[in-house]
């Protein structure tokens, strides 16, 4: 359970505050009756900062999924696909002309 305190009061106790939040303890810093910060440990800060960065590499490397497993997959099939440069560049740049 969270620990409460008005910012106002926490400036007389950050000490102790601070103390509370290294053991442990949940420490909530309202200002009129609602809840602005926690105070946490900076281990847990970078542990939570840590967890949220490899959530977001893995959503990012989630929509690849797929991809790789496909056995036709592979540079030269890729390659293939194109077509060719000079028409690319004549279909890229016809208004140009």
């Amino acid at each position: 359970m969270a620990t409460h305190v008005n910012i106002g009061k926490a400036k007389t106790r950050l000490s102790e505050l601070v103390a509370a939040a290294v053991r442990g303890e949940e420490i909530v810093l309202d200002k009129a009756g609602t809840p602005q910060v926690r105070l946490v440990p900076v281990s847990d800060a970078l542990t939570e900062d840590a967890i949220r960065i490899a959530r977001e590499r893995e959503a990012a490397i989630g929509m690849y999924d797929g991809d790789a497993e496909d056995p036709q997959l592979s540079l030269r099939n890729l390659k293939s696909d194109r077509t060719d440069p000079d028409e690319r560049y004549r279909l890229k740049f016809a208004d140009l002309d």
